[in-house]
């Protein structure tokens, strides 16, 4: 026979213990009729109660734990940029034809308000990625992205990225482009159409990327501004940055 859980152990508990003061009452007292105003006014608080308990408080609660988590992904965010994120997209802008025009939405400032990094994603949307990496570009990128698969593949067990779909997307398409490029021999040996399925990875990367490193770099401004100095100092859509601080 299945035991009964400890919360029902704990409800019936409770109720015993609550019929149990109720009769100690009436005993000392003698006044069933006080007992039944006051719990008919217990029972009546009840709904108020349930609604400050679930719709509030509890929301309340939620939003601090979501605030938590998002901290925690961040610093997840901030590893991927480390230690893949800005090489990858000096990779990506250094094969780009039209990389002028997205360097030049991104040569971001300390002095960047709130709405020019809205701006600045409005415009994103219209531009069109075009990296197309060389067949000795792309040996790079193998190399690059091969030896950090292990770190990618680490990121994405990390059960809080559920929280972030569109970094979770980023990383999905780099994973991918690193299996892609893994899985190929010679590359120099690749038909041309095979380059070209390549370079569509390449594309789907460097578009999602972006995006991602720009809301980082947002998250950075409002939040730790002397991270935030050191991004601006290293910026890969800046050909003239330099970490030295003048």
């Amino acid at each position: 026979m299945k035991k009964p859980n400890w919360q029902v152990i704990l409800g019936l508990s409770l109720v015993i213990l609550s019929t149990i003061v109720y009769v100690i009452h009436f005993l000392i007292f003698r006044d069933f009729r006080h007992i039944m105003i006051y719990l008919v006014g217990d029972i009546a608080f009840v709904p108020v109660e349930v609604l400050l308990v679930t719709l509030i408080i509890h929301r309340l609660l939620t939003h601090r734990e979501k605030r938590v988590m998002m901290e925690k992904l961040n610093m997840v965010i901030g590893a991927f940029f480390s230690e893949v994120g800005t090489k990858l997209l000096r990779y990506f802008t250094s094969s780009d034809p039209e990389a002028g025009k997205v360097r030049r939405e991104l040569e971001i400032t300390s002095g960047w308000p709130d709405r020019k990094f809205l701006e600045a994603a409005s415009e994103l949307k219209q531009y069109s990625f075009q990296a197309a990496p060389s067949r000795d570009g792309l040996r790079e990128l193998k190399a690059f992205l091969t030896g950090k698969m292990d770190f990618l593949l680490r990121l994405l067990e990390n059960p809080n990225l559920l929280e972030h779909d569109s970094f979770t997307d980023m990383l999905w398409a780099a994973f991918h482009l690193a299996e892609e490029l893994a899985n190929r021999g010679d590359l120099a040996q690749l038909p041309d159409s095979d380059v070209q399925h390549l370079l569509g990875d390449v594309k789907r990367a460097y578009a999602r990327l972006v995006g991602e490193w720009l809301d980082y770099m947002h998250h950075l401004k409002r939040n730790y501004p002397y991270l935030f100095s050191l991004a601006i100092r290293t910026n890969p859509f800046n050909p003239g940055a330099s970490v030295l601080v003048t």
